[in-house]
């Protein structure tokens, strides 16, 4: 694919390019990845060793207990896994009747996590280097510690009042009594030695011994079901990535129970009204990305659950006939500003790598909520995610809890192909806006022709749960009016974290990699 390098938004930052590439958004975790490659590795062992790096500094957001997604560019095709962790057996629906919502903290909050079966499987089906090897950067990290960046010091000063009533999560990540500063340094106690267990045995003990058997018995303790036969019957599903046309390429995302099925119904439906006849950044473009984001979301919510449970299959929801009928629905001059219901939660990382070879990586990774349920697994340095908040409690729902079951899940980690060929590996991190992004991202990228730096740069819009929407400082006052005319509840956000941060890596005519990274997120783009 031919460049256009032009930068039209204010930017501090630039396009990169090269044959090798990373992006995520931690700076060391960045040259992880890039150290990988240089050492020999591919984009997968790259994107494993850039994910355990995350796991240890930038903890907000994730880390060991952790659930993860992959798309997987082999140089051919393109392959998924889900590593999603079930519920406990013990959570069956009367365990939870006569609450309002699941539980965002504590043990009942707790999932199985799947991100070190992930980092595992990825490494033994497409990795190069030993996978022991893929630690060296997180090992560093853990045992000497990391300096804080600003944007993570800012979360992480969120915590002591979000975590007051739990005083072992707190004495390990405010052990001065206070969140660390940015520029401090933190040194996450008992993560190294957690690190090398897995490293040594590929996560074995994690699942099936030691640590599997304390991971459960930290979450019973807060009054939890996880138990340790859940760990131990825990895997990875590797999965075929859905996908939809949009313009000349394809977006391709996992299938339920990620949102993903969101995406590609909103890509789908925006494909067909045509949203490149108007001008870039215009209310007509805007509005008919938003309508089209709003389908895509209100189906997410009614159909997307365990991949067992599913009422329908996903796929009837992409077919030409089913699509053309939602598109049929959005009108140019009114809105369709109903509330919307989801799970939601801006906290997640994302990364995706690429190689000389033609490998290409798209990988999430998330605690669901902050800092996860507030469960530390003593001596391990190891919080549990409160991924279980995203289950309904609505009787006849597909994402209603129960035994086993995987939840409703916000991450998803994007992928475009054109013709035969890898286009685009990328992601916009932070709950609901994950899909709305991806969305965003296509419409600049793929039918806008601009490259990826800029297309992250742009100003966004965001669909609240609420149904309004919320601008980002950078569009036009004139289309703000024009939306709200049209029927739009508009209101401007300062707060960039509501507009989620993206990481992308595009594929050039010649083979080489062109990256951007967002300047919300204090990460940045590598390539070499």
């Amino acid at each position: 694919m031919s460049l256009d390098a032009s930068q039209p938004y204010p930017s501090a930052r630039s396009p990169v390019i090269g044959r090798n590439a990373v992006a995520t958004s931690q700076p060391l975790a960045v040259q992880a990845g890039i150290r990988v490659l240089r050492a020999g590795g591919n984009a997968v062992d790259a994107a494993i060793a850039t994910a355990i790096t995350l796991a240890v500094v930038e903890p907000n957001n994730n880390g060991l207990g952790s659930d993860a997604f992959a798309q997987v560019w082999d140089g051919r095709r393109l392959h998924g896994i889900n590593g999603s962790g079930r519920a406990p057996m013990a959570w069956t629906p009367e365990r939870f009747a006569g609450r309002a919502a699941m539980p965002s903290k504590g043990g009942d909050a707790v999932t199985v996590p799947g991100a070190v079966s992930v980092w595992r499987a990825l490494s033994d089906r497409f990795g190069r280097l030993p996978f022991a090897s893929l630690f060296e950067d997180a090992l560093h990290y853990a045992e000497a510690g990391f300096h804080v960046g600003p944007k993570t010091a800012f979360f992480w000063g969120l915590l002591p009042r979000q975590f007051a009533n739990y005083p072992e999560f707190l004495a390990h990540f405010c052990p001065a009594g206070r969140a660390p500063q940015a520029g401090e340094r933190f040194v996450p106690a008992g993560l190294a030695s957690t690190l090398r267990r897995i490293a040594a045995d590929g996560g074995e003990s994690y699942y099936r011994g030691e640590l599997g058997a304390s991971i459960a018995a930290a979450a019973a303790a807060h009054g939890g079901g996880l138990a340790a036969a859940d760990m131990a019957a825990h895997e990875p599903l590797w999965v075929e990535p859905l996908s939809v046309a949009f313009a000349d390429a394809r977006l391709h995302e996992l299938p339920p129970n990620g949102q993903g099925l969101g995406a590609l119904i909103a890509a789908g439906v925006l494909a067909r009204l045509d949203s490149g006849r108007f001008p870039l950044d215009s209310a007509d473009a805007v509005h008919l990305q938003i309508e089209a984001s709003r389908i895509g979301i209100r189906h997410a919510f009614s159909h997307v659950a365990d991949p067992d449970h599913l009422l329908r299959d996903p796929a009837e929801l992409l077919t030409p006939a089913y699509l053309d009928t939602l598109a049929a629905d959005v009108s140019m001059l009114h809105a369709d500003p109903q509330p919307l219901q989801m799970p939601t939660s801006p906290d997640t990382v994302y990364l995706c790598c690429a190689d000389a070879d033609g490998m290409a990586v798209s990988f999430i990774q998330s605690n669901y909520r902050g800092f996860g349920a507030g469960v530390m697994v003593p001596g391990t340095g190891i919080a549990l995610q409160n991924r279980g908040e995203g289950f309904s409690l609505a009787p006849g729902h597909p994402n209603q809890v129960g035994p086993g079951k995987r939840p409703y899940h916000t991450i998803i980690p994007g992928f475009a192909t054109r013709g035969d060929e890898a286009l685009l590996a990328f992601g916009v991190m932070g709950g609901h806006m994950q899909h709305q992004g991806h969305l965003q991202m296509l419409e600049r990228i793929v039918l806008r022709g601009q490259n990826p730096q800029a297309a992250s740069d742009a100003p966004r819009w965001h669909i609240r749960e609420d149904g309004r929407v919320a601008l980002e400082s950078g569009f036009d006052p004139q289309v703000a009016a024009e939306l709200e005319r049209r029927g739009h509840a508009v209101e401007w956000e300062d707060a960039e974290h509501v507009f989620g941060g993206a990481q992308l890596i595009m594929r050039l005519h010649d083979g080489g990699w062109c990256a951007g990274s967002d300047h919300r997120k204090e990460g940045h783009a590598a390539v070499f």
